[in-house]
Formats: structure tokens, C-alpha cells, sequence
């Protein structure tokens, strides 16, 4: 709800509130606005008061028709990180990922988007695969590379009991590449590194015992 709420802000806003080094741009134009300080926030039915870095209160510039907000301000507002690389000019929302996420195409019943069960330990990952099966059974979903990626970077979490024998496979030709004995939830969300280089298809199993839930983060989970 909140994401489609102030999603055309942010997308307009960018380059507001990044400091000078995102004005350093030759293609600026100049422009005439108005700040109106009468225009109000509502963040999930609450009202907000949206400052800057400093701490002191904002309004939005008025633009034909349209309200500008500093992407930092709403950013706060909505509990989301943000960031400016300096190098590529990019605004960076949410999770920094040094590589390329594993949510985008994912592909499972478990998918969820839901933040119930997005959440892991009072963060939202916005994305997870969060099988919650019932009885003794193994918790599997695939992954595919193609071929494009050296290393694959999966966090995963044991929720409610132990997560044992975690199996990462070349799909293609059966080869296991890695293999995790146990993971409890007393270790928390846990980093796995496999080697996936010339990896198409890659299918990854688990045995969960009742009670147990299987939390994968999609958005910190990457190849590289």
C-alpha cells in the first residue's frame, strides 16, 4: 500500500533531495515553482510530517499541477533506505544487492509478497520464499542461472525448527555443487555461497520437519 501510494512521487522526485553532487548534471532545466505548505501526509491512514536531513519540516514544490517531494523525506515516511551512487548517477531504493537478485522471475507457490511473511525478524524483505508446509517434507524450488552467473549468493533462515540437509544441484547434469548439513533458527538468516559457473538449471532442497518454516529473502539473495 504503501509503495503504489507514493510511487509516482518518488519516481518524480529523484533528484530532489540527494544534495548538490545529483545536480552535476549538464541537461538541467531551470524551472519555476511553489512551495505549498498547506498540502498534508497520510502514511497507512496517519498523518506525517515529512522532513529533511536536518530535521526540519518540509512542504512540496508545486509543479504544473503535480506535488514534488524530496525522495529522502518520503523514503523515511516509508521506512525504506536510500542512497546515491555518485559514479553511475543512480538513486538506490530499498536493498543495496552487489549483484543481480534472485526474485526477479521466481517462480514458486511459496513466492510470497506478502509481509507477514516477508518479514524476517522486524525487517521486510518485500519479497521471500516462505514455505510453510505442513508434517515432514522437503522444502525445494529451482533456480536458472543460465549459464549467466558465477556464484550464487542465497540467505536463508530455519523458523520453528531445524532445516537439514540443504542441497544445491546442477539440475542439468546431477551434480550436487554444495551441501549444508543443519541450519537452526538459533543462527539466524545464514549467507550460503555456491559456485554456480556454466549452471542453467539449479534446484535447491532442503528437509523441513513439522513445524518448521523456510525463510529465503529473494531481494538479498543474488547471483554474481
Amino acid at each position: 500500500m504503501k509503495k503504489k501510494t507514493f510511487a509516482a512521487v518518488i519516481s518524480a522526485t529523484m533528484l530532489a533531495s540527494m544534495g548538490t553532487g545529483a545536480f552535476a548534471a549538464t541537461k538541467l532545466q531551470e524551472i519555476k515553482a511553489h512551495l505549498n505548505p498547506e498540502i498534508k501526509v497520510q502514511v497507512d491512514g496517519s498523518y506525517t510530517d515529512l522532513r529533511d536531513v536536518n530535521g526540519n519540516a518540509i512542504a512540496p514544490i508545486v509543479y504544473q499541477g503535480a506535488n514534488y517531494f524530496p525522495i529522502r523525506a518520503i523514503s523515511d515516511a516509508l521506512d525504506v533506505a536510500v542512497d546515491y551512487d555518485g559514479t553511475t548517477k543512480t538513486i538506490i531504493l530499498g536493498e543495496k544487492v552487489d549483484g543481480e537478485s534472485i526474485a526477479e522471475g521466481f517462480d514458486d507457490m511459496y513466492h510470497t509478497k506478502d509481509t507477514a511473511h516477508t518479514t524476517y525478524k522486524g525487517k521486510d524483505y518485500k519479497e521471500a520464499y516462505f514455505n510453510t508446509g505442513t508434517g515432514n517434507r522437503s522444502a525445494s524450488f529451482m533456480l536458472y542461472p543460465n549459464k549467466e552467473h558465477q556464484t550464487l549468493y542465497l540467505q536463508v533462515a530455519a523458523v520453528g525448527g531445524d532445516l537439514t540437509n540443504l542441497t544445491f544441484k546442477d539440475s542439468d547434469n546431477n551434480i550436487v555443487l554444495k551441501s549444508v548439513e543443519t541450519i537452526k533458527p538459533e543462527d539466524g538468516l545464514v549467507t550460503i555461497e555456491v559456485g554456480i559457473g556454466g549452471v542453467k538449471t539449479l534446484y535447491i532442497y532442503g528437509d523441513a520437519k513439522k513445524g518448521t518454516s523456510v525463510f529465503v529473502p529473494l531481494t538479498t539473495s543474488y547471483y554474481k
